[in-house]
Parts: C-alpha cells; sequence; structure tokens
C-alpha cells in the first residue's frame, strides 16, 4: 500500500499530461467506433474550442498546484483537518478522501454553479456545446474552473488530505469526465447499471439537454450516489436528450471568442427571465 501511495505521491506533471490526453484519445477512439449519436459535423473543428479551454484549464492548475503545495506542506505539520483526528486503515481514508472531493468538489459546487446567478453566467459555457462528445469535459470557462479549484482546495482543508489521496482523486475525475462526456453507446442494461453508484455516460447525457427540467439533474461526476440521495438523479430514454442551451445561440457552439465572452455579455434580463431554480 506504500508503494501505492508513493506512486501518486510521485506523479510528475508529464505523467498527468499524458493521463490526460491517453484518457481523452481512448474514449475518442471508442465514441467513434461504438458512437450514442451520429453527429454530423466537423470533429476536429468542434474539438479546438474545447481543447483551447482545456489549456487554460492546466494553466490554472499549474496556479493551484502552486496553492496546494503550500496547504499539503501546512497539513502536514499543523495535523490540521478530519483525518488527523483518527486512525483508519489506509484504503478507508482513501475512499473517504475521494467521495469527500467528489462531493465538495464536484456535486456542491456544480449545483451552486447552476443555482447561483453569477456562478451560472461562467458555467453557460459547459453548456452551451450542442455536440457533446469526449472533448466537451474540457469545456470549462477559467473562471468557472477557478471556482470548482477553489472548493476542492475547501474540502483539502476539512479533510487534512495528503497529497497522494488528492492526486488520485484528480486521476479518477480525469477518468470519470471523459467517460460520462464521451459520445459513446453502452447496453441499456449496462449503463444503468453502473449508474446505480456511478455517473455513467447517458446519466450525464441527460444533464446536458437543452431545456429544464433535465439541466438541473444529476451533477455528480464520479458518484451517482449524491444525486440519488439530494433527488437529483433522473435517468430517462438517452435519444431524447437535445444537447445545447436554450438561451444562447447555438449556431456559435464552436465560437470560442463568443464563448468567452458570454458571461460578460449576456443581457441580464434574459438571464432573470431563465428560472435556474426551476424544478
Amino acid at each position: 500500500m506504500d508503494t501505492f501511495i508513493d506512486f501518486f505521491a510521485n506523479l510528475t506533471s508529464l505523467q498527468k499530461l499524458i493521463w490526460i490526453i491517453g484518457m481523452m484519445t481512448i474514449f475518442w477512439i471508442l465514441e467513434g467506433a461504438y458512437p450514442l449519436r451520429k453527429f454530423d459535423y466537423k470533429k476536429w473543428e468542434h474539438a479546438k474550442a474545447n481543447l483551447i479551454l482545456l489549456i487554460t484549464t492546466i494553466i490554472i492548475n499549474v496556479f493551484f498546484g502552486l496553492a496546494t503545495v503550500g496547504i499539503f506542506n501546512w497539513l502536514e505539520q499543523s495535523q490540521f483537518g478530519l483525518l488527523n483526528l483518527v486512525e483508519l486503515p489506509v484504503w478507508v481514508e482513501m475512499l473517504f478522501a475521494i467521495m469527500l472531493l467528489d462531493f465538495l468538489a464536484q456535486y456542491v459546487v456544480h449545483y451552486l454553479l447552476h443555482k447561483v446567478k453569477f456562478m451560472w453566467r461562467f458555467h453557460m459555457v459547459h453548456h452551451s456545446d450542442t455536440h457533446v462528445d469526449v472533448t466537451s469535459g474540457t469545456r470549462h470557462h477559467p473562471i468557472d474552473f477557478i471556482m470548482r479549484e477553489t472548493f476542492a482546495l475547501i474540502a483539502i482543508l476539512i479533510a487534512g488530505l495528503p497529497l497522494a489521496y488528492y492526486i488520485l482523486y484528480r486521476i479518477l475525475t480525469i477518468l470519470f469526465t471523459y467517460f460520462s462526456h464521451a459520445n459513446i453507446r453502452l447496453p441499456i442494461w449496462l449503463d444503468k447499471t453502473i449508474s446505480l453508484v456511478f455517473i455513467s455516460p447517458n446519466t450525464h447525457k441527460f444533464h446536458h439537454h437543452f431545456e429544464m427540467p433535465w439541466t438541473d439533474t444529476n451533477y455528480g461526476n464520479i458518484f451517482s450516489l449524491w444525486d440519488r440521495a439530494f433527488g437529483t438523479f433522473i435517468y430517462d430514454d438517452p435519444y431524447d436528450i437535445v444537447y445545447g442551451l436554450d438561451i444562447l445561440d447555438k449556431e456559435k457552439s464552436d465560437d470560442i471568442l463568443y464563448q468567452l465572452k458570454v458571461p460578460f455579455t449576456y443581457k441580464k434580463s434574459n438571464l432573470d427571465s431563465f428560472d435556474i431554480s426551476k424544478d
């Protein structure tokens, strides 16, 4: 187990980048072979905007990485946080860490991104994609991503996490992000079985439906347990899903400049008329 922990604690930036590229490539190939939807679009042209946003995410990660190094050093010295109050088997600590991070840094902040109008302005960019595929998992406005990372730092402090647990969580997050966004067709029985505990591809697709109420469901990233516990889980016919957002120009889904400006140029009157708390 120590070897396992040391492996994640010592992952280099290059190894993390290889993991990102590797996961995206695998699901890119799979969605080409077993597509859920046969999109009539230029796949590379669509990917360009999403990959540009991935680059901004990587840059932000560098700065947050510097901040987290200081936090992890402080946690080690101060012994602050829940995990420092009790003695638990390592595997229990890792599971607790992953579940806490998935809850606070994914489910809770994602819920708020939909319910708080200021936050929703930035999160609209993620939902404006009219052709959801594996690259859509990287589609986050920089400020949207900063808000998500802030909640991750809060979770780290609450739990008193060691670095290795956090890196393991990030590795799993990348896997599930690309898995759930990929335009892949799984047998319904398999997808539903996966969705009993985890976020499956179909499960997340409902979240990308263009209108309410499906847009405000299935907020999880790794576990579906939070959605099930808080009544935000839904599963229906995936072929009824229409991607995009009914309050944005769908013709500019792949226009990167338009997407970056959306939070600042979108008319407040239109946002007010869109009831983001609607059931």
